[in-house]
């Protein structure tokens, strides 16, 4: 189905829970109230909602939290997900921290990739961004992921000026010897935790690393870049500098069941407690209430989401 600007909607992504085993200061809010187990849509509400978006179109789904595994059960519902008629492919975003044990499992139920959040390189720093997390935990679920054929492997690096901008060249090199794909995002201010000076441009990583040269557009949102003699390749996202609102194809469900036609903006539409045609219906009012773009987004104008981007799915 096609939006009101002609974009075509075929990517869905879920949250499954507002929870995460770790604190990571540009996502999780101080004080977190934990939704209560009866307010987060369960399984089977879940997919009927993927079922339902299937039919008009929806091709991909990708699913996240919070952190998804801390929600138990986890590869049962992507499982789930990969076997409702007409999904094509389901991914997971995760810290990583959890993923070792569970990772040749996700792959047998049927996902295809994983995007692992890392947003630093020293254990020190990686501790204090998120909360206390062990950047051991996080490569040990990167080396798992690998060996169960989980492909391609997109690492998500935040830029934080004054923070991790110093590591953009071990982060870069990281591709050179893998076929992984590592991803710098700028920072969007939902939260208001950062000094304008952690506001990065996606273009200072090819001022630290001016050897990246550019590939061709593949359609996604990243720029995307290699290292002359690398095997994995680099891509930028910039939500800030250089948005990609022309071509967003996605909606997102939150974990109690509201959908946000747009990440920047604080409409949303509840779909829980409906079945059938007013589903569907409830699909199409959300595709149809997409904003051409989101606000002007930067240290002054923060988003309008309304929301801690925990409770909505990164």
């Amino acid at each position: 189905m096609k939006d009101s600007f002609d974009r075509e909607i075929t990517y869905l992504r879920v949250s499954v829970t507002d929870l995460c085993n770790l604190r990571c200061r540009y996502c999780m809010p101080d004080g977190v109230c934990k939704l209560r187990h009866g307010d987060t849509l369960s399984f089977e509400e879940i997919t009927e909602i993927v079922e339902a978006a299937a039919k008009l179109g929806v091709r991909k789904v990708r699913v996240t939290g919070g952190e998804p595994l801390v929600r138990r059960g986890c590869p049962a519902l992507c499982r789930m997900i990969a076997a409702v008629p007409g999904i094509e492919e389901v991914d997971l975003t995760t810290n990583g921290t959890l993923l070792a044990p569970l990772a040749a499992e996700l792959k047998a139920a049927g996902v295809t990739r994983v995007n692992i959040s890392i947003d630093s390189l020293d254990p020190a720093k990686y501790a204090a961004i998120t909360g206390g997390g062990r950047l051991a935990d996080a490569l040990d679920g990167i080396r798992a992921a690998a060996e169960a054929g989980l492909s391609p492997i997109k690492l998500n690096t935040v830029l934080i000026g004054g923070f991790n901008d110093d590591e953009i060249p071990s982060f870069v090199e990281l591709t050179r010897a893998a076929p992984i794909e590592l991803r710098f995002i700028e920072l969007m201010p939902m939260g208001g935790r950062f000094g304008k000076e952690a506001y990065l441009s996606g273009d200072t990583v090819l001022a630290r690393v001016p050897e990246l040269q550019p590939l061709p557009d593949n359609g996604g949102v990243a720029r995307l870049y290699r290292l002359p003699d690398g095997k994995g390749r680099v891509g930028l996202i910039s939500p800030l500098s250089r948005h990609f609102c022309a071509t967003c194809n996605r909606l997102r469900l939150t974990s109690e069941g509201h959908l946000k036609p747009c990440l920047h903006s604080e409409q949303e539409i509840s779909v829980r407690g409906k079945h059938g045609d007013e589903l569907l219906e409830t699909l199409r009012a959300a595709i149809r209430a997409k904003p051409r773009m989101h606000g002007q987004l930067d240290a002054e104008h923060p988003s309008a989401a309304g929301r801690g981007m925990n409770t909505i799915g990164g």
